[in-house]
């Protein structure tokens, strides 16, 4: 049986850094679409984008999460502490689940509120999901939380990132970067 390589596969990382694009194009535009006294053309255009980049992404995020099912990703270093390695596992498992979770509470939110996402309904896409205000609101309210705690769990992931290329220069940094290998 041949080596692992000692850092993650190239689709591995193709993935990363493409979803990691979309998001961080995602999080700002989403804390500025819903804010007071945006003009009506940028309000649009943000909620366009965000909503449609939330359609085009999921399926990727779908494909990200089997990949890694099915292609581990390399073992973190033996110098690494044990707890380290477990909050580490932990930060990825919560990490899939936001990403799995924001787009389709932001799904049910624009559906359920009766708005239309403009790429599903140009595919002949049926909203899947009648009008609901009760439904809307609690899509709306796990939206939320769940961009909240992706930020909080994001900065965390950068600052570890940093922790690891920056202080103890182990294999973590140069096993993801560069995207393509």
């Amino acid at each position: 049986m041949p080596d692992r390589p000692q850092g993650y596969r190239v689709p591995a990382r193709m993935f990363h850094w493409g979803i990691a694009l979309a998001v961080l194009l995602m999080i700002p535009a989403g804390l500025t679409m819903t804010r007071e006294g945006l003009s009506r053309p940028l309000q649009d255009t943000l909620f366009i984008f965000h909503k449609n980049l939330g359609v085009l992404l999921f399926p990727f995020i779908l494909a990200r999460l089997a990949y890694r099912l099915t292609h581990p990703p390399p073992p973190l270093p033996d110098s690494m502490p044990d707890w380290q390695k477990r909050i580490a596992r932990l930060s990825h498992v919560l990490l899939y689940t936001l990403l799995i979770l924001m787009p389709l509470s932001g799904f049910t939110r624009v559906r359920a509120g009766g708005f239309p996402i403009e790429l599903l309904d140009w595919l002949g896409f049926g909203p899947w999901i009648g009008k609901s205000e009760t439904l809307a609101k609690m899509a709306q309210g796990l939206h939320y939380a769940g961009a909240m705690c992706l930020i909080a769990l994001l900065t965390l992931h950068v600052a570890a990132t940093v922790h690891h290329a920056l202080i103890r220069k182990d294999s973590v940094w140069p096993g993801m970067w560069p995207p393509r290998g």
